[in-house]
């Protein structure tokens, strides 16, 4: 196969000096993780993760980058995409969010705005001493709203339901375990375009997080950056059509309660998926934590 088009490798690079730039900005102008960041049950914090979106509700803005290679009708395309998301809380358990993307890929070549989307999420339930939350959302993906060569004439409506968990319940005999947590989402996507077909999308991650360890465990002395590190594992899959396509993104997320970075791979789980090994990264910021008293205040406290 071919290497991924100069714009693709270009696209890279800049990914590389704005994240080393914004880690050393947040390493410099943020404090110790603090558990005030939106998505809180008990001790835990789920941090807002990259490809399975977390159980909570905020206010926040997210900025993503993702490379991969994945079959297209004339052989392999290398597609870049640069994502926002903007979610803003109408009231403390309800949020509306807006999201777009520019694409740009090869083979052919081609590049402009998705559709753009708009959705609605509210946090059903929180259960402190379980670590344990859920919420329920809708998306709808507007169609005929993105560039002509890269977005579809049709809308998706998206409802979800949102899970997580957290194992800080578990007995002394297994406090190691306690940093592990889970999360999960499932829906259907249906399409509104004639002979358009339906989709089912689900999702989960493992995440062990070492600031919980550092806090509620046992502080095992771990210097900065690692001490603010969340591994993780996420699983974003969706089948259509008898076909069931997704990756599995080994990575991690440093957390703060401002904001957090994140950067994951994204390895194809079969040919459907794609071809080579993708990357996905991520900066996020907590407008609750940043400006509570205005910007990340919800209109109907």
């Amino acid at each position: 196969m071919s290497d991924p088009s100069p714009f693709s490798r270009a696209s890279l690079n800049v990914l590389a000096r704005v994240l080393a730039s914004s880690a050393i900005g947040c390493a410099l102008l943020l404090g110790p993780y603090a558990a005030h960041a939106h998505a809180i049950a008990g001790d835990r914090v789920f941090p807002s993760t990259l490809a399975v979106d977390d159980p909570g509700v905020g206010d926040e803005a997210n900025l993503e980058f993702g490379h991969q290679r994945v079959p297209g009708d004339a052989g392999d395309q290398s597609i870049n995409t640069f994502s926002f998301e903007y979610d803003k809380l109408i009231t403390p358990r309800l949020a509306l969010s807006l999201d777009g993307s520019y694409v740009m890929q090869n083979n052919p070549t081609a590049r402009g705005f998705d559709n753009f989307g708009v959705g609605l999420k509210y946090l059903l339930y929180v259960n402190d001493a379980h670590e344990f939350m859920t919420s329920v959302g809708v998306n709808a993906e507007l169609g005929g709203t993105g560039s002509r060569a890269i977005a579809a004439n049709y809308s998706t409506i998206s409802p979800k339901v949102f899970a997580g968990k957290g194992m800080g319940d578990l007995p002394d005999s297994l406090a190691w375990l306690r940093p592990i947590a889970i999360t999960g989402e499932a829906g259907p996507a249906f399409t509104t375009g004639g002979g358009q077909p339906n989709a089912f999308d689900y999702g989960f991650t493992f995440q062990y997080s070492l600031p919980y360890l550092q806090q509620h465990v046992h502080d095992v002395g771990l210097p900065q950056p690692f001490s603010n590190l969340i591994p993780i594992v996420e699983v974003p899959l969706s089948r259509s059509q008898g076909q069931t396509t997704g990756t599995v993104n080994p990575g991690f997320i440093w957390m703060n309660r401002y904001g957090q970075l994140g950067i994951e791979a994204q390895i194809p789980i079969n040919r459907a998926s794609g071809s080579h090994v993708g990357i996905l990264a991520q900066v996020h910021i907590f407008f609750d934590d940043v400006a509570p008293r205005t910007l990340g205040k919800p209109l109907f406290p």
